[in-house]
């Protein structure tokens, strides 16, 4: 019975070394996994970025040359481009009080409350 029980304890113990060794070997292929994955994801990202500056760059070589065509269309862009940045850096529940000389005043004026469309 002694020798049976020494034989089941080796195989453990055998068993066990090889259980060791494969999650040591997991351990560092998702370690490699995860550099890998990073990698690519940095890699991506900087694509991405690069896209989006060529991108940004010929819709405002677009825009300058649309919007400079004559002076109603400078003067429609640079409207365009103050209202944008109003509805970024206003939220709800600001309160503007305008000059009746102001430009946004005047726009605002000629829009029909009910539906929204400006009034000739």
């Amino acid at each position: 019975m002694k020798i049976y029980d020494r034989m089941i304890s080796e195989r453990k113990q055998i068993a066990e070394r090889f259980r060791s060794e494969g999650n040591g070997e997991a351990a560092r292929i998702i370690g490699s996994k995860e550099r890998e994955l990073k990698k690519i994801q940095s890699e991506a990202y900087q694509k991405v970025e690069e896209i989006r500056g060529e991108a940004d760059a010929k819709a405002t070589e677009i825009y300058a040359v649309a919007y400079n065509k004559n002076p109603e269309s400078v003067a429609f862009y640079e409207f365009l481009k103050t209202m944008e940045t109003y509805k970024k850096v206003i939220d709800p529940a600001t309160t503007l009080i305008l000059s009746t000389e102001s430009e946004v005043f005047k726009y605002l004026k000629g829009i029909h409350p009910a539906t929204g469309s400006a009034v000739k």
